[in-house]
């Protein structure tokens, strides 16, 4: 559990009896439910339907936030691991010498192979305005400072994240220090592909 004088954010797997604090699976799912974010779909059905499954089968962790004062649900992110590869030609050559630390470099292909901490998942609870409680700044430090104590326990230096490719969207996280690396298409089967923006920040 992290906390901060305004937040506390909660590991999911508090509420599957994997915690200290062995909350039940039935308020988990209650809480859930009170989630809403009609701006991104994708977002509320992760919560919603996914992000149980994900936690129990080592896929990812979602975190959820709440505010302090009240305990309402103003927000998630989810974490996860995964190998990335990454175009060291836009990066200075001191970018590419911390990238090369924890890394494979391909010199054919000038690419660094490597795992990475992702956030895989950002959303504000939109239910009831408690969106307006918590800023997206706010949101995505939660979910940096969350890696951050990973990174102390684990090691490692490369957060990143896949955007949509909408400007105001990719002026917030270049804000906020990340730096594009790639794109890459979507493959679901249940939509038309599209392009993510793959950005990342190193710590």
């Amino acid at each position: 559990m992290q906390e901060t004088s305004k937040y506390t954010v909660f590991n999911i797997r508090e509420y599957l009896g994997e915690g200290k604090h062995g909350l039940e699976k039935d308020t988990l799912f209650q809480i859930l439910s009170e989630f809403s974010c009609k701006i991104n779909p994708d977002v509320e059905k992760f919560v919603k339907e996914q992000s149980v499954e994900f936690a129990k089968k080592q896929q990812s962790v979602t975190y959820l936030v709440f505010s302090t004062e009240d305990a309402e649900l103003v927000g998630y992110f989810a974490i996860t691991i995964k190998p990335i590869t990454i175009n060291a030609k836009p990066f200075s050559n001191t970018v590419k010498r911390k990238l090369s630390r924890v890394s494979t470099l391909n010199e054919q292909e000038q690419t660094y192979n490597l795992a990475a901490y992702l956030i895989a998942q950002l959303g504000k609870n939109y239910n009831n305005g408690a969106n307006k409680r918590i800023s997206g700044r706010e949101l995505l430090g939660l979910a940096i400072q969350q890696v951050k104590q990973l990174q102390y326990l684990a090691g490692g230096m490369v957060i990143f994240l896949e955007a949509a490719n909408e400007e105001k969207l990719l002026s917030f996280y270049r804000e906020n220090g990340f730096q594009q690396f790639d794109t890459r298409l979507t493959d679901s089967s249940n939509s038309e592909p599209h392009e993510l923006i793959q950005l990342l920040k190193l710590f």
